[in-house]
């Protein structure tokens, strides 16, 4: 049985004009189904506003989705009261983006951290405060960083607490949410590294959120790519990078950068994401596809097996691969 299983989930906010007038629904996210095993990394990929954080809220929820199921260690938890929904909050946590605001800029890092025990009762207040020590040796930091406020840190020490404050409740799983976009390439580097060493000290489940392909593939065990609301394909990260199977992944894998400049590229991708309050009929992604025919635009293809356990929403993927650059070594 998987450790978290998301069964058809859905979520759509409620638009108003300027002057509260017409009122549109906004699709975040579409019909979302996968799995996620014990120990395991899946990587949640796509262009901004695809519908990603959206996915992590309402998994923790955070957010209230409008339908569909978000099964934990087989309890269905979309249908708990808050009362019956606290003890899951200890074993599911969340890495927020902006390490900033996401830490209350009134309160030291020694009562951030201490917090959760409070909250939980997981331990005496004699304890707490070796607790919260063991916590900022854990993700690098020092007991002198206690008392310190969040203004005083650098963005890479505050993601740092971000992470040591996840890690207070000894979670099974930890949704992160862009948790090094922020951050300079040589912190990025380390917080990665130091999440893989929690994960594999700890046997700890992760939903990595990002936009960076080069951060999922570092990452990832098996990797689900959004557009839209939707997720278009998901495979193993290794499959993801050396065979894709889907335009938009083609797409995405082509803009990253490559060491040799000179090297002919395919025309990027022309046009701007759609508006998930109007989505295009038939497949989302058909007018910026350049495989879309008509089938494309009349029919919205389902996320099928294209073959060990390759699952790809599009009607050509036995073509895709033909504007192919960039292949895993």
């Amino acid at each position: 049985m998987p450790l978290l299983e998301v069964r058809n989930l859905r979520k759509s906010f409620r638009m108003t004009d300027s002057l509260g007038g017409s009122q549109k629904r906004l699709i975040a996210v579409d019909d979302l189904s996968f799995t996620l095993a014990e120990g395991e990394t899946l990587g949640l990929v796509g262009e901004s506003g695809c519908g990603k954080s959206t996915t992590g809220k309402l998994i923790v929820q955070l957010l209230q989705a409008d339908q569909g199921q978000v099964l934990f260690a087989g309890t269905e938890l979309t249908s708990l009261s808050p009362r019956r929904m606290r003890p899951f909050r200890r074993q599911l946590q969340m890495i927020f983006q902006d390490p900033f605001s996401s830490l209350n800029p009134r309160m030291t890092v020694g009562e951030i951290l201490s917090e959760p025990f409070i909250i939980h009762k997981l331990a005496p207040g004699r304890q707490i405060r070796d607790l919260v020590i063991q916590l900022l040796d854990k993700v690098g930091l020092t007991a002198e960083h206690e008392h310190r406020y969040p203004h005083e840190f650098s963005g890479g020490q505050r993601q740092r607490v971000g992470i040591a404050r996840a890690l207070a409740v000894q979670p099974r799983l930890i949704i992160a949410d862009e948790p090094v976009s922020a951050l300079d390439l040589s912190v990025q580097a380390q917080i990665l590294n130091l999440l893989q060493e929690i994960q594999q000290e700890n046997n700890l489940s992760y939903l990595f959120i990002a936009h960076d392909l080069a951060v999922i593939e570092h990452v990832s065990d098996r990797v689900a790519v959004m557009y839209l609301g939707k997720i278009v394909e998901l495979v193993t990260a290794v499959e993801l990078y050396r065979q894709p199977r889907h335009p938009y992944t083609e797409a995405l894998l082509n803009a990253v950068p490559i060491p040799d400049p000179g090297q002919p590229r395919p025309a990027p991708l022309s046009g701007e994401v759609p508006s998930p309050i109007n989505p295009p009929s038939g497949c989302y992604f058909h007018p910026r596809c350049p495989y879309a025919d008509n089938l494309c635009r009349e029919s919205d293809p389902p996320l099928t097996d294209c073959g060990d356990g390759h699952l790809v929403a599009c009607h050509h993927s036995h073509q895709v691969g033909r504007y192919l650059l960039r292949t895993s070594a």
